[in-house]
């Protein structure tokens, strides 16, 4: 029996799984991650302790499982995908991990989308926000001497890919499921664009070539293997982003299919055939799928299931209250919440990006309760899926997008289940298989390295259905008019917050 292991480097903790070759889990192991937020807005990770969770989330598998390392054939990791970070020319870090969660960014972003907004959303996929090319000019111009010792720019999983194989940066990579959040590469041709690095004078040269996520990078070195586990030689295939991945592993092979992906990001997607940036609404974003020629069209609130935590947490300071006991309060609410309207953009809204807009309860009274806010942070999150899903139909008229699948912790409860099931008008299918970011970056890893002939069966194989949820037309109305008013809401606060920061308020 030959076994292969896939490894999620995500914002909340790395995780690790061994599966045999009929992508049987054997074992798991995970590694909390260490967040760095010394002031608002300001979010990193060190590059060394991500490497570390790494090695060490693959030794308690192979400790713990008592399995042979040479039966280990391949692994494949995934890693946040929004974030960038810098080595030098040997392959070691020269940053740390600039999180997607980090805004520092914020000017550089804005002088992106005031010279070639549009056009950088045709030749990327992605409008652009917090995301690497904002992140890669705050770097050349706030800390130039640091700028001047990255030899390449790159995500965590290439960099830890990359050390495990022992890589020099001149062997660097950067898989093409991250172009859309380049800033300056050419996703339809997967390539970097001239026009965009010429454009804001960057260096060329420290954009590391251009893979597929089944690429076999490299193998594990004798030092790797030592901490990890693993045996020498064992196969290390490129891996992709942590959603790419995740998307892939939930089995999203046919076009049309809608996903909801309820983690610490909020996000909606579907796959499609067909290349169609999204010019006019700056709101979806083309991401690629591992296969290529696939596309995942797709947008998010950025910390949506961190809003969730956020209220339990608050909720709890007095008393210790769990997610369960809130939903079943707020089950007794009834939809629409008495007129109160939560708006999920703690951060800013990502896509279409409008930093101004803050977390903001509108439509309080004396006769709701915490049940109320607990159920208008689900129906918040639920209103601005709706406008995705909008967009979503205004780039593909033709194709119908009917069926949504859901994963991650949000897909674990049923009451928000059913709150996005109504909004959006659509059956909604809940998945059991949780760590579907694992078992995509596994089967990546199989296929690249010849174990598993085909990627469709080991991935549908391992799905497996949860619930099913209809939405009750009865509350439609009521649904597609707070969502009207959701939108409105969206307008009339960015202005007021707006104005208070350019007067100094916040």
């Amino acid at each position: 029996m030959r076994y292969i292991i896939g490894v999620d480097i995500g914002t909340q903790g790395t995780k690790a799984m061994l599966f045999n070759e009929d992508m049987n889990v054997i074992r798991t192991a995970f590694c909390e991650s260490h967040l760095i937020s010394p002031a608002p807005g300001v979010v990193w990770q060190e590059a060394g302790e991500i490497y570390q969770s790494v090695l060490q989330t693959i030794k308690t598998l192979m400790d713990t499982s008592k399995t042979d390392a040479d039966s280990v054939a391949a692994i494949g990791i995934d890693s946040q995908m929004a974030g960038i970070m810098g080595i030098g020319e040997d392959g070691e870090a020269v940053t740390y991990y600039d999180s997607w969660l980090d805004t520092r960014c914020e000017k550089y972003m804005n002088e992106m989308q005031a010279k070639a907004g549009e056009r950088i959303t045709a030749i990327t996929g992605g409008p652009v926000t917090y995301t690497h090319g904002p992140k890669i000019l705050w770097w050349k111009k706030e800390h130039p001497d640091i700028y001047d010792k990255i030899y390449k720019f790159v995500l965590p999983h290439a960099y830890a890919a990359g050390k495990m194989a022992g890589l020099s940066g001149e062997e660097a990579y950067f898989d093409y499921t991250c172009l859309q959040y380049s800033g300056f590469g050419d996703n339809l041709r997967k390539m970097w664009s001239d026009e965009l690095i010429t454009l804001f004078e960057v260096d060329k040269g420290k954009f590391p070539r251009i893979v597929s996520p089944f690429e076999i990078i490299g193998e594990v070195t004798e030092e790797t293997s030592h901490a990890c586990g693993l045996r020498p030689g064992t196969k290390i295939v490129a891996g992709a982003g942590d959603t790419s991945a995740s998307i892939f592993g939930t089995g999203m092979f046919e076009e049309g299919m809608l996903l909801d992906c309820a983690g610490t990001a909020s996000v909606l997607c579907s796959v499609v055939n067909s290349y169609k940036p999204d010019i006019e609404y700056q709101t979806m974003t083309m991401m690629r799928s591992p296969i290529d020629g696939q596309w995942f069209p797709l947008a998010y609130i950025n910390g949506g299931g961190l809003d969730i935590r956020w209220l339990r947490d608050l909720f709890s300071e007095t008393e210790n209250l769990t997610y369960e006991q809130l939903e079943a309060e707020a089950e007794t609410v009834e939809p629409g919440c008495g007129g109160l309207i939560f708006i999920p953009h703690f951060a800013g809204r990502v896509l279409p990006n409008n930093p101004c807009v803050k977390g903001s309860f509108i439509g309080l009274n004396w006769n709701q309760r915490r049940a109320h806010l607990y159920r208008a942070v689900m129906e918040g999150i639920s209103y601005e899926y709706s406008y995705y899903l909008h967009v979503l139909r205004q780039l593909y008229k033709d194709q119908e997008f009917r069926e949504m699948w859901a994963v991650g912790g949000g897909a674990r409860s049923d009451l928000f289940l059913k709150i996005k099931a109504e909004v959006l008008g659509t059956e909604i299918v809940s998945l059991k298989t949780g760590d579907t970011a694992l078992i995509g970056s596994a089967v990546i890893a199989g296929v690249g390295a010849g174990i598993l002939k085909d990627y469709r069966e080991p991935v549908l194989s391992s799905r497996k259905v949860q619930s099913r949820v209809k939405p009750d037309m009865e509350y439609r109305d009521c649904y597609r008019q707070n969502t009207e008013t959701y939108l409105h809401l969206i307008d009339a606060v960015s202005g007021v917050y707006e104005k208070r920061e350019a007067e100094g308020g916040i």
